[in-house]
Formats: structure tokens, C-alpha cells, sequence
């Protein structure tokens, strides 16, 4: 058997245009912090079976009538966490200035892209509460901040799994401050120092101290403007 000479020159480095030149380019782009010009737009952080990743939560409200609509491949889980988040949203609205009428004239609508890619779990639990919080409210969400916590319905932070990759995530994102669950803090002491460099850390009981890090007191640049029919013209 006759042996074939390779003509191409050998290089034995292997770098990350070698690693593109034989693979081909990279097929998806990691997700970066988006800017807070837009109310109802919170960044989470997610556990995947291949690392951590930055999700954002996007919430947006229309006339209707008290509908909520979940879409993104949410699983059961995961619903379940906005349907919390949303009862006790309702159960703090004098408090946190909500007209309590919205939540039977407005639908509400939460996505959580890529809508492609199955999500579920509990850890969204508080960036849904503040997406829905600042959507309500039309306040600005704080920049650059992130967060994973399970929320109870009285309000509770719980913790949640996965943090070293999240943490990795957030950092690779530009993200300067995330909110945990105080019981995280464990998790945080764990990581070497060097991989959370210039990242401030909030570890939070109750959701309350949530809206307080991550809601500013300013509404974004366009708010909605609500508009709401009489409780007798709604009960027709």
C-alpha cells in the first residue's frame, strides 16, 4: 500500500483561531447584560447541565382583564414560581404604591427568552417578582444587577443551587452586583477570590430587601400610562 504524503504544514499549537479554523465559528453567542431603559426587563442567572448562564426576564402589560400569560418553554416549576411571585406581588401592592386595579385591567405577559430552549426550576423565583415589580410600578431596575433566590409566598428568599457557575456567568456578563439568599453565602466562600474580584454581593432574608437593592425610586423614560375604567363599568 502506497503511503500519502500530507503537504500541509503541521502546527502542533493549538490557539483559538486554530480551534475556529477546524471547527468552524462559535454557533451561539453568550448573553451580556442588556441596559435597564425598559421596565419589566430583570437579568437572572440559571444552572445548565453545560455551566452557568445570564437569563433576562421580560415582562410587559396590555388592556384586558387580569389575564397572565407565561411563555418561553416554562416548566411546571417555574410557573408555579411566577404565579407566587405575582400573588404576592398583589398582597404588597399598597405598599408599594400599585393601584390595585391594574391586576384586573391588565394582562400580564412573562417571557423568559430563548424561547427555543426548555426552563424550569424554582431560582427565578425573585427575578420574576422584580421584573413584575418594576413593570407595576414603572420603575427602573438597578444596573448591571443580577439574582437567583426561590421566593415563598409570604415573601421569603430561599436558596438555590448552581452558584459557582452562576457566579462565573454573571462575571463573564459584566454584572457588578448580584442578591442571594443569605444561606448562599456558603456557596460564595467557596469560590476563590480571584473569579469574583469586583462583584458586591447582597445576601437577603425576605423579598422586600429584593425591590429595595434592585428597584430605583426613578420611573424609566417612557412609563405607561395607566388608565382605568370605573369598578361598576368593569363589573357590567
Amino acid at each position: 500500500a502506497k503511503s500519502i504524503a500530507m503537504e500541509e504544514e503541521y502546527e502542533p499549537k493549538i490557539n483559538a483561531e486554530a480551534v475556529r479554523k477546524i471547527l468552524g465559528s462559535e454557533m451561539f453567542d453568550k448573553e451580556t447584560y442588556q441596559d435597564n431603559s425598559v421596565a419589566g426587563v430583570v437579568t437572572g442567572l440559571a444552572w445548565t447541565s453545560v455551566g452557568g448562564e445570564i437569563l433576562f426576564i421580560e415582562s410587559s402589560l396590555s388592556r384586558g382583564k387580569g389575564k397572565l400569560t407565561l411563555s418561553g418553554q416554562l416548566g411546571d416549576v417555574m410557573k408555579e414560581s411566577a404565579m407566587t411571585a405575582l400573588s404576592y406581588l398583589k398582597s404588597q401592592a399598597e405598599h408599594l404604591e400599585i393601584d390595585h386595579r391594574v391586576f384586573d385591567q391588565y394582562d400580564l405577559h412573562i417571557h423568559v427568552p430563548a424561547g427555543a430552549v426548555p426552563k424550569d426550576g424554582p431560582s427565578a423565583g425573585i427575578t420574576m417578582l422584580t421584573a413584575m415589580a418594576s413593570v407595576y410600578t414603572q420603575r427602573r431596575v438597578k444596573a448591571k444587577v443580577a439574582m437567583t433566590g426561590e421566593i415563598s409566598l409570604i415573601g421569603k428568599v430561599m436558596p438555590v443551587g448552581g452558584i459557582k457557575e452562576k457566579i462565573l456567568a454573571a462575571k463573564r456578563a459584566g454584572i457588578k452586583e448580584i442578591i442571594l439568599c443569605k444561606k448562599n453565602k456558603r456557596d460564595i466562600e467557596e469560590i476563590d477570590e480571584q473569579y469574583i474580584k469586583g462583584i458586591d454581593f447582597h445576601f437577603v432574608d425576605k423579598v422586600s430587601e429584593v425591590l429595595d437593592i434592585a428597584l430605583l425610586k426613578s420611573k424609566v423614560e417612557k412609563p405607561l400610562r395607566f388608565s382605568f375604567q370605573s369598578e361598576a363599568k368593569t363589573a357590567e
